[in-house]
């Protein structure tokens, strides 16, 4: 399970609090997490992915790599995290893997809007580095970002203290 910080918290509702203000062309959000052993077996156990590029050492350096490799898409779901915060309904999502991510690389997820249309229709830049600054993924995204009502009961639901939001809550 991901650890939850007071700063984790504090910046996710940040988030939250902006997407009640509205979403914009040109906005931008990052969260960063390191990731670990536990955290790519549990997605394995999620996935059903039990690939031995994740999970044993032999194969992982057979395919050339270094060590265990995290799930792509453990890494991608990033992006999840910043969606989720924003309320944004994804409909597409279009990743490029581009360098292997191991466990204890700390991975930071920046999502810029590139394109919001008069039906709250937008697409998103994606962009993943390591701790190194080195493009490990990037994404394509395009959804739908929450509108006059739904930003208006983001904002009750925020003033409820944001009663389904784990990363809102004090611990």
């Amino acid at each position: 399970m991901f650890m939850e910080s007071t700063e984790l918290r504090r910046k996710m509702t940040g988030i939250r609090h902006r997407a009640i203000e509205g979403i914009h062309v040109g906005d931008e959000f990052s969260v960063s997490r390191t990731f670990t052993e536990q955290d790519a077996i549990q997605f394995a156990d999620i996935s059903r992915d039990y690939n031995p590029v994740h999970l044993d050492d032999r194969f992982a350096k057979a395919k050339k790599f270094k060590g265990r490799v995290c799930h792509g898409l453990l890494v991608g779901s990033m992006l999840t995290e910043i969606g989720g915060q924003t309320g944004v309904l994804a409909s597409h999502m279009d990743f490029v893997f581009k360098k292997p991510v191991y466990f204890g690389d700390t991975i930071t997820c920046r999502w810029t809007f590139t394109e919001i249309d008069a039906g709250c229709r937008a697409k998103a830049e994606v962009e993943f580095r390591n701790q190194d600054e080195i493009v490990v993924l990037t994404a394509s995204v395009k959804g739908i970002i929450p509108g006059n009502r739904e930003r208006a009961i983001l904002k009750s639901m925020v003033e409820e203290g944001d009663p389904t939001n784990k990363l809102s809550r004090k611990q």
